[in-house]
């Protein structure tokens, strides 16, 4: 199991540094669907008590990340196709939504911001940096729009299919199709429409969950 540890037997935020990196490795696919999480051996990683490792666990079964099953512990949620098509409608109506309202006050820094990942993400030769570039332009170009709630939906509806949408980049050459698409977003941005921005992030939404269910669907049949 591959999770980033550091000794946190006198640390106050042992259960907020547990759930950091639990969640990280779960999102970027390090950890993946179905696997098991043993408590006793993360207690050890991190050199503490089983305690903050069950309050880590607790917060990441009650945003979806890991299923807790009797007599097995906790396992990493693994994703059936129904639950994706639900992710992705909430994503294709709110996240619309939500960048039309942040063009309206967006700043030039955040404008900036948004360029430099999106270059970033055109640039990277490090396939297992693109899922990281990709996931940053999109939440700099939203945190203008004022509506924490909305935006916490979308971080939490994000890190369901992180780990799906990282591994599609890497394996369907999606990066051509996603790096013109990223652009053409941007752009209405800089232009300020946000109608505009609001339409190409909904097709770039939608565009992202054919293929990634197409892809799925290959891996299933050769499996």
């Amino acid at each position: 199991m591959k999770i980033f540890a550091t000794d946190l037997g006198k640390t106050a935020s042992s259960s907020d540094i547990i759930y950091d990196a639990l969640r990280g490795s779960i999102i970027s696919g390090q950890v993946q669907a179905g696997e098991s999480i043993r408590q006793e051996y993360i207690a050890n990683l991190f050199n503490v008590s089983r305690i903050p490792v069950r309050e880590a666990l607790k917060r990441l079964e009650a945003q979806g990340l890991v299923l807790s099953l009797r007599y097995k512990g906790y396992i990493v949620s693994p994703l059936s196709h129904a639950e994706m098509e639900e992710i992705y409608e909430i994503r294709a109506n709110l996240e619309p939504i939500v960048i039309e309202r942040s063009v309206a006050g967006m700043s030039e820094e955040t404008l900036e911001e948004a360029r430099e990942y999106c270059d970033l993400f055109s640039s990277e030769t490090e396939a297992t940096k693109w899922g990281e570039w990709n996931r940053l332009f999109h939440e700099t170009l939203y945190r203008d729009a004022q509506r924490p709630y909305h935006l916490k939906l979308v971080a939490e509806a994000i890190d369901r299919v992180d780990s799906y949408l990282r591994a599609q980049l890497i394996l369907t050459n999606g990066m051509d199709k996603a790096r013109h698409e990223h652009l053409g977003i941007l752009n209405a941005c800089i232009e300020k429409d946000g109608k505009r921005a609001a339409r190409l992030t909904r097709d770039h939404i939608l565009g992202s969950y054919k293929v990634l269910i197409e892809y799925l669907d290959t891996q299933k049949q050769r499996n």
